[in-house]
């Protein structure tokens, strides 16, 4: 199933339009509620009892499995003042990432992506809203990428509890650039499996597609990567009323795992046109070793061509032509005619 291209030309511009692929029939939406010394978890399946976050002492997360709901993902943004603009970057996912900057919230798109059985890339789309007590996040399907940080909350494991909710939006970034550096390692580890040795004589060339397949999911990648530079651009330079100073050297080390990750990128795809490269010169090397031995055989067969040519030419009186042994000495002078050229060429080092 392909995603839907999103219709721009609407009566009512208040409509909002799903591009993406419904996973499951049911909505499923978890707020957790905590502080240092509280916590409390609700799951839903619909926005009703889910009200306005209070300005209070404690921090709200609200996280949505699956947005083929427009009604309900619309209820639950306006609820909170979320701009139609940003309700529809939501469900748009075919969209690039993007942040972007409100007076009373910060909004991020970002695409997380995890290796495939087939050897290939999937790709999500996960929208975040961070508040000044509340973060939302949005997600095509369920899935179990923030599990460690429910376990965190949970069991008041680590600062999560005495942080505010930019903390918790530093630990969802981390989880998601995590699973690049999961997916790179796997596209590694198959880049290593078709790595092709000089000692290999025949390499298939079926290994070529794969390897051009690599370099298109690398390239794919390091563009999902590329809006998140803006964004650790803006937060290294600008302050956020919604993210604390203290925690902005968090922020600072997801630059230094963004940059990791587009280095990992950009070695893989060096490794992968070695590979290519490696792959022509041993074809290369193959077809000079075929016809080098072509070439050899024709060499040996040129005088003995030249002999059948003589003796085989319809005169008359043709020296030897009525000697008893001129079969046998005819023999004789084309296999040391063949052998002393054999020799020769071994001794050359041409074969």
């Amino acid at each position: 199933m392909t995603n839907k291209i999103l219709n721009r030309k609407k009566n009512n511009p208040y409509q909002h339009d799903f591009t993406g692929e419904k996973y499951s029939d049911e909505t499923f939406i978890q707020l957790f509620k905590y502080d240092s010394e509280n916590y409390s978890e609700t799951n839903y399946n619909t926005s009703e009892k889910i009200l306005k976050f209070e300005d209070n002492h404690l921090q709200n997360w609200l996280n949505i499995h699956g947005i083929h709901n427009v009604s309900l993902i619309s209820e639950l943004c306006k609820k909170n003042g979320i701009d139609n603009l940003i309700i529809q970057d939501i469900l748009d996912v075919n969209q690039r990432p993007k942040f972007e900057r409100y007076n009373n919230f910060i909004f991020l798109s970002i695409k997380t992506i995890s290796p495939t059985e087939a050897k290939g890339i999937s790709t999500e789309q996960i929208s975040f809203i961070l508040g000044n007590n509340y973060l939302i996040s949005f997600q095509e399907k369920k899935s179990d990428y923030f599990e460690h940080i429910r376990y965190r909350i949970r069991n008041k494991t680590g600062i999560i509890r005495d942080s505010k909710v930019d903390f918790l939006f530093f630990l969802l970034i981390e989880s998601i650039l995590d699973n690049y550096f999961k997916t790179i390692d796997s596209v590694d580890k198959h880049l290593e499996n078709l790595w092709i040795s000089d000692t290999q004589k025949d390499p298939s060339p079926n290994i070529l597609n794969s390897i051009e397949q690599i370099k298109r999911e690398l390239y794919n990648v390091k563009k999902l990567l590329s809006p998140l530079k803006d964004f650790f651009i803006k937060i290294e330079r600008e302050q956020f009323n919604f993210i604390q100073i203290n925690n902005r050297p968090y922020f600072l080390e997801l630059k230094d795992l963004y940059l990791s990750l587009i280095d990992e990128c950009e070695k893989l795809e060096l490794k992968a046109d070695s590979s290519i490269n490696l792959f022509f010169s041993v074809q290369g090397n193959r077809m000079n070793q075929v016809m080098k031995t072509l070439s050899i055989v024709a060499t040996i067969f040129i005088p003995l061509t030249f002999i059948a040519g003589i003796y085989g030419m319809n005169f008359k009186y043709l020296p030897g032509q009525n000697w008893k042994w001129g079969f046998a000495g005819i023999w004789l002078i084309i296999i040391i005619l063949t052998t002393g050229m054999l020799l020769y060429f071994k001794k050359k080092k041409w074969f």
